[in-house]
């Protein structure tokens, strides 16, 4: 056996995630302030990791105190799953009429448009998971991104009392309602984003100084 084939060839990756990877080579700004979040949401065929699959796609940027809605990321993909029991809640059907496209060139898209910002997502774990599963697929690494749940966020805003159950999962539903944000374009999944965005900005504003904020503090608020 030939010395050099007891070393692991390293792995090549297509030039779009070498292009992802490389944002992360600088530390982030450290305040809230200076950094960009990316508040996304997925629509899906269902709850289940393994088998169900990614609908469609919805983000918007937000900087400092703004949400950039001239720049909002929406993707439907082509779809070969399809559970008709979902369809009442996005209303995605398997021919749908929007702009289709495939499941790798939406993930492709979406890996350019989130570059290395912050991902804002209520109940994020979900859909970083199905992004997650996506990348599985396409053989690549996970996404390397920083993250934030507004769920967490919003009950660590919360008045610290023991009359408030400080397990208890609020849905994004239930911060719209008590947050005042309109619910008129919820279960697509810009509409979505844009819902979280403003309830991000909101729960942002109660738990720290826009001026001195610092990411980490949010991030250890997200626990």
């Amino acid at each position: 056996m030939a010395m050099f084939s007891l070393f692991k060839k390293k792995k090549e990756y297509p030039k779009f995630w070498t292009d992802y990877q490389n944002k992360f080579k600088t530390n982030p700004p450290e305040t809230i302030e200076e950094n960009s979040f990316v508040v996304f949401d997925t629509e899906t065929t269902g709850l289940d990791l393994k088998k169900d699959r990614i609908l469609s796609i919805g983000a918007l940027k937000v900087q400092g105190k703004t949400i950039e809605v001239a720049n909002i990321f929406e993707r439907y993909i082509n779809q070969s799953t399809f559970n008709p029991e979902t369809v009442a809640i996005h209303g995605i059907i398997k021919n749908d009429l929007n702009p289709n496209t495939t499941e790798e060139d939406a993930i492709i898209e979406f890996l350019e448009y989130i570059g290395n910002s912050v991902l804002v997502a209520h109940h994020i774990a979900f859909d970083v998971g199905m992004i997650n599963k996506v990348l599985h697929r396409m053989g690549l690494p996970r996404l390397k991104n920083k993250t934030l749940d507004t769920m967490l966020l919003y009950r660590a805003s919360r008045i610290n009392s023991n009359l408030i159950d400080k397990e208890r999962n609020y849905s994004l539903d239930e911060l719209a309602e008590n947050l005042n944000i309109s619910l008129k374009d919820r279960h697509t999944a810009a509409g979505d984003a844009y819902i979280t965005a403003i309830a991000f900005l909101k729960i942002v504003s109660r738990v720290s100084n826009q001026k001195n904020g610092r990411l980490k503090d949010l991030i250890r608020l997200n626990r």
